[in-house]
């Protein structure tokens, strides 16, 4: 359910509700918020509530530090782990400068203009996100190890996976939350596990990402537990990837997927720094079925693109680089961007690629090469703006 800003206000008086959490992420996708009283809601949504940006990675220094966040009411969700007395709800926000032109850095914005550039060209995207995560035992101090929860291998069940209550109770509080999970199971590194999402309009699978790190986090310390999103956080186990499934239809006919995937594949060497944004991302890349040259396959994991099984009605391509580190407002926009090349420019991909092979171009094999070849990228820098594309580079 979408709430207007009277329904929020509606709710919020008649359901306890004491705290309202503002949601919104820094460039790197790390949720912040600042809580309000619910005296202040109404402020909020006609003004703006005033936050200090200063100290937030990649929105600016000290001199011009002052930003308004106004909250999005169809993103109200309470949180289910808090108290049902005194209820917490949250909402994304949309931020703004003090002269109510919207901030340039906020990467949920340049989401939102990616969607609605495919929308002018009678194109709509649908995202659907498989997040991949490890959960780790806490030492007597309650720091995080590196001692995996359990040993258990890919889809094993109890008692060797230890993780199935904890899974369930993540799948369960996102359905309270009102986000469905389309499955869930271990994966194959020792604590690791899997939950897929079903597909959504772009800017609310990446909402969904968003709030599902923060649950997942949350679930895991409540049982004891530490949730890592690192890319390869233990050096001899398979790495943790945020599979991006994307479909695109045009109202007719038409079958765009190849297109799609022949617009990804053109720019995935630029926007390699997006999906993969810090050192440990490279661990992962070109291992343990995690791929390392720009391909696709209808059938093998390891390519960078699969085309998993099913009707040409449903057909979706998997883009398997992307790992947790990415902020998923940037990755699902520069995906909507680069597949929408391919669909305006009808672009056809290379061959399929049912291994790898010396003759495909490789992805880059360290940050600092992502970084070289996202610096001289033109399609970026039509993409994002300058202060974004300075913070990562």
């Amino acid at each position: 359910m979408k709430f207007t800003r009277d329904e929020v206000i509606q709710y919020v008086e008649e359901t306890d509700v004491k705290f309202i959490r503002l949601a919104f992420c820094d460039v790197y996708g790390r949720q912040k918020n600042v809580a309000i009283m619910p005296g202040e809601l109404k402020r909020a949504f006609s003004e703006g509530i005033a936050i200090d940006a200063s100290s937030i990675p990649g929105f600016g220094g000290e001199i011009r530090s002052d930003l308004l966040l106004k909250p999005d009411p169809a993103t109200l969700t309470a949180l289910p782990w808090r108290p049902q007395s005194g209820r917490v709800v949250h909402m994304f926000c949309d931020i703004f400068n003090p002269d109510g032109t919207p901030f340039e850095a906020d990467t949920r914005r340049i989401l939102k203009e990616a969607a609605a550039e495919a929308e002018q060209a009678d194109v709509q995207f649908a995202i659907g996100s498989e997040i991949e995560f490890y959960l780790f035992k806490l030492d007597e101090n309650g720091e995080p190890t590196r001692e995996p929860y359990d040993h258990a291998g890919y889809m094993d069940i109890a008692p060797a996976d230890k993780g199935e209550n904890v899974r369930r109770e993540i799948c369960l509080t996102l359905e309270q939350m009102g986000i469905q999970p389309e499955s869930s199971h271990h994966e194959g590194g020792p604590g690791q596990n899997e939950i897929d999402f079903r597909y959504a309009d772009p800017l609310t699978a990446a909402d969904n990402a968003v709030t599902f790190r923060a649950v997942v986090r949350t679930l895991a310390a409540q049982n004891g537990l530490w949730a890592d999103f690192s890319p390869r956080p233990l050096s001899d186990q398979p790495g943790s990837g945020m599979h991006i499934n994307i479909s695109a239809q045009d109202g007719t006919d038409r079958d765009l997927l190849m297109p799609l995937i022949a617009g990804l594949l053109d720019k995935i060497q630029d926007i390699t720094l997006f999906l993969n944004p810090v050192e440990n991302s490279y661990e992962r890349l070109g291992r343990d079925r995690a791929p390392g040259t720009v391909s696709w396959s209808p059938e093998n994991r390891s390519q960078l693109i699969r085309v998993p099984a099913s009707s040409r009605q449903h057909r979706r391509a998997e883009l398997r680089s992307p790992d947790p580190a990415a902020n998923p407002y940037l990755a699902f926009a520069l995906a909507i961007r680069a597949g929408l090349l391919g669909i305006t420019g009808d672009l056809t991909p290379p061959p399929a690629a049912e291994q790898d092979s010396a003759a495909l171009k490789p992805l880059p094999e360290s940050l600092q090469a992502a970084k070289a070849l996202a610096e001289k990228s033109g399609f970026l820098r039509e993409c994002l703006p300058e202060s974004i594309l300075n913070s990562y580079l």
